[in-house]
């Protein structure tokens, strides 16, 4: 999503030339982790999906997967490029003993699928009393499901592919070979689960091709951000800082006139660049300007991420990070700029520095290197258009406008392509899907992507649930003593809908 991303969804003004991302591939084949926009021993048919890996072990001691590549068209719906890539997906058949058992299914979002398979515990906590199969499918242009290779980021006819349209073709297809060729997978039914943008896909896999899943868990997932008031994100934001500590929210929105004041000079930018340890000091307006995008992506990811618990999602984080954040901006009204920006200061570190490693802070990364940022910069210049904009009154941001034509004219510049801005909710129905069924949409009342959300339920099988004291997916996260009554209660009842699909589609077979 445009932030996200999202996903874990992020957001950044900052772009580079085709030339420059060309560049960066051929270096490195690992996502780009410098381009933010404003804006987780089967006996399979080698032949068919792919050969055989290696037995990977993951962070977590209960996680551990084989991985599989699966022959992908290029293109799904057109019979011109008839190319093929391996598209990457990850296994798990610890508690898959049954005949026909339940397969739960994880729609990869932008980055790679190993980080979402280590940090989807509910799937893992669910699996043995569900007796289900674990697959983790990789989304077309991240991780190592690269279509064209390293050649696949090198200009607009190899990412032309890029669409959540053919993303959800990828796992149709893979489902259905799955289905066909696991020895017991002939009758299994198929749960989607996704977080963010892999909740979107999840969900929209269920309403796309019902045949292939016979439910969907859509966490965290904003399928209505490109129709909402673009204000409605950043509101949600402030709310999370203006609830966690007195005069928190307020000072940040104050610390945007500071930063211009002391950056006015010379002085004032090598006292800024010192007092934040930047590992690249301040030297024009123009680094001011990233300088600021920077905190104010800082400030929304710690509230995507803002957790009853020590977790290490985008960042290392104490618990309720938020609130360990405010805890130096509670100052009043008469501090001076460098009081309040020796605070805002002390505040980024628990972001950036909670671990007290950082020998100095980089404003060019804000999160995890696992998130595939360019790719979604694409996704956001072409179909994924959510228009977000700040006003400095009702949020604690800089006013800025959301200004359709000039992101527009950004994206051509960028990538020679124009953003459809209303082919999301014409291909996936907008706020019209009540024909569609068996879809939870769970989303936390501190995560900033609740905006686009579906907060209310529209019918019997289309159930919101909204989970008190909940950041970005935290029901997908995995048991912790910690966790709050709310989340706890959510994953139950997700179980229980789960079952529910389950001996629903026993009884249609």
């Amino acid at each position: 999503m445009r932030h996200h991303g999202g996903h874990v969804f992020t957001i950044r003004k900052h772009v580079v030339s085709l030339y420059e991302v060309n560049k960066t591939i051929r270096l490195s084949t690992e996502t780009i982790d410098i381009i933010r926009f404003v804006c987780d021993a089967l006996a399979l048919k080698p032949q068919l999906l792919g050969r055989h890996i290696v037995r990977t072990y993951s962070q977590h001691t209960s996680v551990s997967y084989k991985t599989f590549y699966f022959d992908q068209q290029i293109d799904h719906f057109g019979f011109l490029e008839n190319g093929t890539f391996k598209q990457r997906y990850l296994l798990n058949d610890k508690h898959w003993h049954k005949e026909g058992g339940p397969i739960l299914f994880y729609t990869g979002n932008e980055g790679d699928i190993t980080w979402f398979c280590n940090n989807t515990g509910f799937m893992w906590d669910v699996a043995e009393e569900l007796g289900a199969l674990l697959v983790f499918a990789e989304h077309r242009y991240y991780g190592e499901s690269m279509p064209f290779g390293e050649e696949s980021y090198s200009n607009a006819k190899y990412l032309n592919y890029l669409t959540s349209e053919q993303a959800l073709a990828d796992f149709a297809m893979l489902i259905k070979a799955l289905k066909k060729n696991l020895p017991r997978a002939q009758n299994s039914s198929v749960i989607a689960i996704g977080g963010s943008y892999g909740g979107m896909l999840a969900a929209w896999l269920r309403m796309k091709y019902p045949s292939a899943v016979v439910g969907a868990l859509a966490a965290s997932a904003p399928i209505w951000q490109f129709i909402v008031p673009c204000g409605e994100f950043y509101k949600v934001v402030t709310h999370d800082f203006t609830i966690s500590g007195t005069n928190c929210s307020s000072n940040i929105r104050r610390s945007w006139a500071a930063v211009d004041r002391v950056s006015a000079t010379g002085e004032g930018l090598q006292w800024l660049s010192q007092e934040f340890g930047l590992c690249n000091p301040l030297k024009t307006p123009d680094e001011v300007y990233s300088f600021k995008a920077w905190l104010q992506e800082t400030w929304v990811n710690l509230a995507m991420v803002d957790y009853p618990y020590e977790a290490n999602f985008l960042q290392p984080l104490p618990a309720w990070p938020v609130k360990v954040v405010c805890r130096n901006l509670h100052f009043d009204t008469g501090v001076s700029d460098k009081q309040l920006l020796n605070g805002i200061s002390k505040a980024v570190r628990v972001y950036y520095n909670f671990t007290g490693g950082a020998v100095c802070l980089n404003t060019s990364q804000t999160a995890t290197g696992n998130l595939g940022f360019l790719g979604w910069f694409y996704q956001s210049c072409t179909e994924m258009v959510m228009p977000m904009c700040t006003d400095g009154v009702v949020d604690m941001f800089e006013p800025q406008p959301w200004n359709f034509q000039a992101f527009s004219d950004e994206c051509f510049n960028q990538f020679g392509v124009r953003p459809r801005e209303d082919w999301a909710e014409i291909v996936y129905g907008g706020r019209n899907i009540s024909d569609h069924s068996n879809i939870i949409f769970s989303n936390g009342n501190l995560d900033p992507w609740m905006s686009g959300g579906v907060t209310k339920s529209l019918s019997e099988s289309l159930v919101a649930i909204m989970i008190d004291g909940g950041a970005h997916h935290l029901d997908l996260r995995y048991n912790n003593e910690f966790d709050p009554e709310s989340v706890l209660k959510t994953r139950a009842l997700e179980v229980h809908y789960f079952k529910q699909w389950l001996k629903q589609a026993a009884t249609t077979q």
